[in-house]
Formats: C-alpha cells, sequence, structure tokens
C-alpha cells in the first residue's frame, strides 16, 4: 500500500468551495491523501468531483460533522493528521427561518472536530519548528458585522459583530476554534473570505440563480434597492489561498482573504444580465426588465469589504483575476454546463444520493 506524507481530512469537500479546495489538493499534491467528509445536504454534490473521483489519492466518506463517534473513527481510520474544516450551513436566508440547523450543524459539528482531532493528536507539538497536525478552519467576512460608506475594511483585528444566525454561528465557531489552541494547544489557523463566485455553486445564491434565471426569462428578485455591497473573490483564487495558508500561515493566526473587488448587488446584477445576453446572442437590455425589487432581508448588513493585506504582504498571495474576466468564465461555465444546472435545480443529484447511500 502507498505511504502518503500527510491524510488530509477536508470537510464539506463536495460542496462549492470545498469542490475547488479538493480539487486543487488532489491534482498539486500526490503525496497527500486526501479524504472527503460530507453529508451530502442539499449543498452536496459529487458530481462537482466527478474529474477527480477516481484518483489514486482520494477517498470519499458519506459522513455528518456532527456524528462524533463517526468523527473519531474516521480520524483513527485514516491516520488523520490534519483538517480543513469547510463543511457549514451557509445561506443567510435558511439560516433565519431555521437557526436551530445552523448552531447545530456550524458550532457544534465544528465542536466535534476539535475534541476529536485533540484526542487523536496527542502530541502536536512542533518539531523543528515544524507543526505534524493542522486544523484549518474556513470561516466568513460576514462575523465581523457590516460597515459604512467610509472607506474602511475588515482587517484581522475587526470586533466580531455578528448580525444573522448564519454569522452568528460561524463566530461561536471561531471562538471555539481559538479556544482549544489556548486551553489545549492545538495547532490552528483561520481564514476568513468575502463572497465567493464561480462554478458549481449551489444555485440558491445569487450569481448562478440569476444566471439560470435570467436564461429562462424569469424575475430577478433584489432584496430592497440593490445598494448593499459586497466584496467578491473568484472560488479558485480562495482554494489557492487556502493551500497558501494550509503550507506557509502561521499557528493561531486568522486571515482575511478577499478580492479588494466590491460592487453594490445593483451593479452585479447588471454586469451578469448583460454578459449573459451576450453570450446568450441576445440583444443587450433585454433582459432588463426581469429586476423585481422586494421587502429587504431582516438583519440585511450594508457592505463587506476585506483588508487582504496581511495575507498578501506575510504569504504573497493576490487574487489572479479582474472581476470582470472571472464573471466572463463563471456565466460560460453554467450556460455550457445545463446539465448540472438543471439536475441540481430539480432535486434528483440529491435523490440519487438519497438511494444510493440509504442502507450504508
Amino acid at each position: 500500500m502507498k505511504e502518503f506524507r500527510r491524510n488530509i481530512l477536508i470537510t464539506g469537500g463536495a460542496g462549492f468551495i470545498g469542490s475547488h479546495v479538493i480539487r486543487r489538493f488532489i491534482n498539486n499534491y500526490p503525496q497527500y491523501r486526501i479524504i472527503n467528509a460530507d453529508s451530502l445536504t442539499y449543498a452536496g454534490n459529487l458530481a462537482n468531483l466527478e474529474d477527480v473521483k477516481d484518483a489514486s489519492n482520494y477517498i470519499f466518506v458519506k459522513a455528518d460533522i456532527c456524528n462524533f463517534e463517526l468523527m473519531q473513527d474516521i480520524f483513527h481510520k485514516y491516520n488523520i493528521d490534519s483538517v480543513i474544516h469547510l463543511a457549514a450551513e451557509s445561506h443567510v436566508d435558511r439560516s433565519i427561518k431555521d437557526p436551530f440547523a445552523f448552531a447545530h450543524t456550524n458550532i457544534m459539528g465544528t465542536l466535534n472536530l476539535l475534541e476529536a482531532a485533540k484526542r487523536t493528536w496527542k502530541n502536536s507539538e512542533a518539531v523543528n519548528g515544524e507543526y505534524r497536525n493542522m486544523f484549518y478552519h474556513v470561516s466568513t467576512d460576514e462575523v465581523y458585522g457590516d460597515l459604512d460608506f467610509d472607506g474602511t475594511l475588515f482587517t484581522e483585528s475587526t470586533a466580531y459583530d455578528p448580525h444573522s444566525p448564519y454569522s452568528a454561528s460561524k463566530a461561536s465557531s471561531d471562538h471555539f476554534v481559538r479556544a482549544y489552541h489556548d486551553t489545549y494547544n492545538l495547532p490552528i489557523v483561520i481564514s476568513n473570505c468575502s463572497n465567493n463566485y464561480g462554478s458549481h455553486q449551489f444555485p440558491e445564491k445569487l450569481i448562478p440563480l440569476f444566471i439560470n434565471n435570467i436564461r429562462h426569462n424569469k424575475p430577478l428578485p433584489v432584496y430592497g434597492k440593490g445598494e448593499n455591497v459586497r466584496d467578491w473573490l473568484w472560488v479558485n483564487d480562495h482554494a489557492r489561498a487556502i493551500d497558501v495558508i494550509f503550507h506557509e500561515g502561521k499557528i493561531r493566526e486568522t486571515y482575511n482573504i478577499g478580492g479588494f473587488n466590491e460592487w453594490t448587488n445593483i451593479d452585479l446584477i447588471k454586469v451578469i444580465i448583460k454578459t449573459v445576453d451576450r453570450l446568450l446572442g441576445r440583444a443587450e437590455g433585454t433582459s432588463d426588465n426581469l429586476i423585481t425589487y422586494v421587502t429587504d432581508r431582516a438583519g440585511h448588513d450594508l457592505r463587506y469589504a476585506i483588508d487582504s493585506t496581511k495575507l498578501k504582504n506575510e504569504l504573497g498571495w493576490k487574487p489572479s483575476l479582474q472581476f470582470e474576466e472571472g464573471i466572463e468564465i463563471t456565466v460560460k461555465w453554467y450556460l455550457e454546463n445545463q446539465k448540472w444546472l438543471d439536475n441540481v435545480t430539480s432535486g434528483d443529484y440529491q435523490r440519487y444520493y438519497d438511494n444510493m447511500y440509504r442502507d450504508r
């Protein structure tokens, strides 16, 4: 049997960001064995990893991070020495309707993983300045609250001020991760990232939802006046940042990941409309009338903007694409992968997995 240099557990690897991280690590590090633990809820789709499913350094395990005994078993069975924790409930609207699910997965699930790591990694001291073990927790910029239109940015020292059940659950999980370092000396690192866009994103999120709605001439629901601002980052650049932080980040440090790429929702939507209409061969402005203003979301944060200067200066990372390039690539992917999109929006993929794993 082949010996691997590391056995890395990546949680939520069948999801949007997770699948890009899985693919990067499988392809770039054949000396690592990648164990993908995903419960395959609505946002998890193994079709996102179809191109790497047979890789010799890849194992998929259907597993819920809220099952502590199962997490312990996975740590022992696969000799897990590192974790990249991405599994989370992440859609704000869903958190408003069902905050208990978000607290359960994002807080208790993270705590289960931390405790399994603590019990498994008996000695996490550095050897020759390097740690054998690493617990990398992937978080969000939403834990910081929101910003005024004054040019200020979220830094790693910005005080936490979450405003939704989703962001509150992620803030709590961040605190637990740091506490496990401070109390048990568990080697940890955290990153907080801005909004991601790219291929394989579940189409309840703004960009794939609107691409699909434009394609079908359906309304484009815009909260309030569309004036809320978000900082957008291409998902492949996020995966690359996770790679750099995992390998070069300092223990107990936090790194903000952002694109220095702020857009109001309405301006972003207009770019999407223009791009989709052009790629579908429609006249410019054809789909403008699909914009429909709806009642604003409860607790809707005004502005997010990440300062990723620390990550750039200390670890040399910066975004590789301008937004216009990234959105062109993204729109093309969704238009060229209608089968994937239709399968997800119909729910067929989830019924398939429910049947596949029913008796396991």
